[in-house]
């Protein structure tokens, strides 16, 4: 099969493409041929070696963690999906990640996808949805009326975090450059702060929760928006515990953990369409195509997901 492979740690050059033998299913396993997957930051922050520490990995290593496309096999064990099923996942971290023809999942963290999602669509939902998820319900517990910030709306995250926050009641604030301000009004948004003209700081006061996108003076100045006992989640870079004390709040690192239960309770919302994909940029399996990708996605100017099309 044609896979996308890093030998050692480095810029975009190091993603080749190579000829590799197909995985076979271990036990609770089954084997995706794959139609689509995506670009997260997660990718080129670990091909650059910025996360060699957290997720030590052998090389060779396939990089990508979202998987759309067809159970093509199944192990012996494997009793909850057949050969043919419309599956989509965020598979464990390991080194044979998504930028691969077939690629080996877990059973347990499958789910299938609805008929009204295509695999493109998909392919942007596991990683960006789940991470979403877990920091406003197992970090924040947002309830109806909880005055949300979603730092950089447009992006991945920010999308699904905005959708999954106004089903749940919450007034949701977002910040964002002047040609994403529309795009996040029409996703739900109650307040969208363009940052190219106004500071968040000086419009915005006694937020219950902040998800943060960014890191750095973002995430700093978080905590002048936030009311006290609020809370802060991270993706960027763990919080200040000092800073966090300092201003009475709850603030923490979330390190997406893939939890099977979540992806299905995900299906269904997309089945019921009470959210949708926001998919802004497609690339094809290839040398070049990865490379391109990466590029756009460490911009962190990329609207939506940057999907990958397999098939």
């Amino acid at each position: 099969m044609q896979a996308i492979r890093i030998h050692e740690y480095g810029g975009q050059e190091q993603l080749i493409e190579e000829t590799i033998e197909k995985p076979r299913p271990e036990s609770g396993q089954v084997i995706v041929k794959q139609h689509a997957t995506s670009i997260n930051p997660l990718d080129w922050k670990l091909r650059a070696g910025y996360l060699q520490d957290m997720v030590p990995f052998e090389f060779p290593v396939i990089l990508g963690w979202d998987t759309a496309g067809v159970v093509d096999e199944v192990a012996d064990d494997v009793t909850d999906f057949q050969i043919g099923d419309r599956v989509f996942a965020r598979p464990e971290l390991t080194n044979e990640g998504t930028y691969a023809e077939y690629t080996a999942v877990d059973a347990h963290l499958l789910a299938h996808i609805p008929e009204n999602i295509t695999f493109q669509e998909a392919a942007g939902v596991p990683l960006t949805t789940m991470t979403a998820w877990q920091c406003l319900y197992d970090f924040a517990d947002i309830q109806p009326g909880d005055k949300v910030l979603i730092h950089a709306g447009a992006g991945g995250v920010g999308t699904m975090a905005i959708q999954l926050a106004k089903i749940t009641g919450a007034h949701v604030a977002t910040t964002a450059s002047t040609h994403n301000v529309e795009f996040l009004y029409s996703l739900g948004a109650d307040e969208v702060v363009n940052y190219k003209k106004q500071d968040f700081t000086d419009v915005l006061e006694d937020f219950d929760f902040v998800l943060d996108t960014l890191g750095g003076e973002i995430q700093e100045h978080s905590y002048k928006v936030l009311k006290e006992s609020g809370k802060l989640a991270s993706v960027a870079t763990p919080p200040d515990e000092n800073q966090a004390e300092a201003h009475n709040v709850k603030a923490g690192f979330v390190w997406l953990q893939p939890v099977g239960e979540q992806m299905r309770a995900i299906a269904k919302l997309l089945e019921d369409e009470k959210i949708k994909p926001v998919i802004g940029h497609h690339y094809p399996l290839s040398e070049q195509g990865i490379r391109d990708a990466h590029a756009l996605s460490e911009t962190h100017h990329a609207k939506g997901k940057i999907v990958i099309d397999i098939d």
